[in-house]
């Protein structure tokens, strides 16, 4: 765990389920405390990416309506969700001194070069700007439902675009466990991955939530592509914010995921 307490550049991935209530209003005070965490995080000299679902739920919040199955449905309430969701991310950075950018994100400026580029300029100019991204896939003209398997996926894909040292997933669990702990009693939570084995990998389920399109298995895909790039990721459970930062001191909390040569040994509680 000493390499997430050097690391420099963390990319963060807030899901739906963290970021609304179930009746898919935003969650005001949870979105509270995770920017003041990551703001005070970034006052400390570390370089912050959010990468932020919830577009679609504010949305449908907003509007009054029931998420859409189609996908022009999702891409309409995502165009207005989108708006309300960097109208409180704006507020609540704000509340705490910092300024916040909006970056909406389709594969092709990932898969062609010259938007790859174009956007990896991007970032690091803004981070050199001191400015914290927030990043979304851009729903509202996605084609496919989820382009990059997820905002999961979409958090791996950016934190090895700019080269960051750690991957931190906030979701609606305490991590990754050895069963569904829902319908398992006897599942317990696994705090340190050395190598993601197809046995691992296999504990995997399905969505978590009715708000959100992820589960256990595209954070461990997530993981995965993470992790092969040498990039230490975290499973971390997002409804206690402030526990972020007993992560980037080093102590076992959530789930370690090894990106980094790992010796046999758990992290420190």
């Amino acid at each position: 765990m000493q390499t997430i307490k050097d690391a420099k550049r963390i990319v963060f991935k807030v899901g739906t389920s963290t970021l609304t209530h179930p009746t898919m209003k935003p969650n005001l005070r949870r979105m509270q405390q995770l920017a003041a965490v990551l703001t005070d995080l970034h006052n400390a000299g570390r370089e912050v990416i959010l990468v932020s679902s919830g577009a679609i739920a504010v949305g449908c919040s907003k509007l009054g309506v029931p998420r859409p199955k189609t996908t022009q449905g999702k891409q309409a309430v995502s165009s207005v969700g989108q708006l309300e969701l960097m109208f409180l991310y704006d507020r609540v950075f704000g509340d705490y001194g910092a300024t916040v950018a909006q970056l909406l994100l389709t594969g092709d400026d990932v898969d062609i070069k010259e938007r790859r580029t174009n956007l990896m300029n991007c970032l690091t100019k803004l981070l050199e700007m001191d400015a914290i991204p927030i990043i979304n896939e851009n729903d509202s003209v996605s084609i496919e439902e989820v382009e990059f398997g997820d905002n999961d996926g979409l958090s791996a894909i950016v934190a090895k675009l700019v080269g960051a040292d750690a991957l931190v997933i906030l979701t609606d669990t305490d991590g990754l466990y050895t069963g569904n702990p829902a319908e398992d009693e006897n599942a317990v939570l696994i705090p340190y991955v050395k190598k993601l084995t197809d046995e691992i990998m296999s504990l995997g389920g399905g969505s978590g939530t009715k708000r959100g399109t992820g589960g256990m298995k595209t954070k461990l895909d997530a993981a995965k592509r993470a992790t092969d790039a040498g990039i230490d990721t975290v499973i971390l459970n997002g409804s206690y914010p402030e526990n972020i930062y007993q992560v980037m001191e080093g102590r076992s909390l959530g789930t370690f995921i090894c990106g980094q040569p790992c010796a046999d040994i758990k992290p420190h509680n």
